[in-house]
């Protein structure tokens, strides 16, 4: 089984190569991922509000970190990673614009071998959403990504079920660590802030 999908994510990158969007499990819900210059492709597809940011997904930390100006909030939250937590911070002059809407960017590194096997394929950052149209319910299993119809081509489960829960979304400022949550999803955010106050970093 895992020589089938290793296959396919190598199938699934020339997708995205070519400017195709790939429909993914994670460890949360499944996904669609597209190059970042491809990022138009996604709000097409879900019907997105083009003032609704995507998220970018990376292959590890350091991607992620070269992508935000999080310094101290960054380095104290980096060890939820991999797992389901998406970091809202200040973008760096390295972050495609069209993934930082106002000078923000949401940045993960999901735990999901699949997952995390096509981003190393793709160069180590797409850019990714929620496999489902805008507000729908998002894809947790196989046959609702099937059924939306969404993806160029759709990567099979893999070693590990999506779980069906979506990823704590949370926006900290550098500065001060302040934190507002934007999505309560598997982490709690009273965990953040705690992690938060234990490495120094806070109001």
């Amino acid at each position: 089984m895992k020589q089938d999908w290793i296959h396919e994510v190598g199938r699934a990158a020339r997708v995205v190569s070519a400017g195709g969007v790939v429909g993914y499990p994670t460890e949360t819900v499944w996904g669609l991922a597209a190059l970042p210059d491809r990022v138009d492709r996604l709000y097409a597809l879900k019907g997105r509000d083009p003032d609704k940011p995507v998220q970018v997904s990376c292959a590890d930390a350091e991607r992620a970190r070269a992508l935000t100006l999080g310094g101290a909030a960054f380095n104290a939250l980096v060890g939820f990673w991999p797992g389901p937590v998406t970091l809202v911070l200040p973008a760096s002059p390295a972050c495609p614009p069209a993934l930082s809407p106002g000078g923000w960017v949401g940045v993960r590194v999901p735990d999901h071998p699949v997952a995390l096997a096509l981003l190393r394929e793709c160069g180590g950052i797409l850019a990714t959403t929620s496999l489902n149209p805008s507000g729908a319910e998002a894809a947790r299993t196989p046959e609702q990504a099937r059924a939306y119809a969404l993806a160029d081509l759709l990567l099979p489960e893999g070693a590990v079920p999506a779980s069906g829960r979506a990823s704590t979304v949370v926006r900290v400022w550098p500065q001060g660590g302040e934190v507002e949550v934007l999505r309560e999803g598997v982490v709690p955010a009273a965990l953040v802030r705690e992690r938060l106050g234990a490495c120094g970093v806070g109001p």
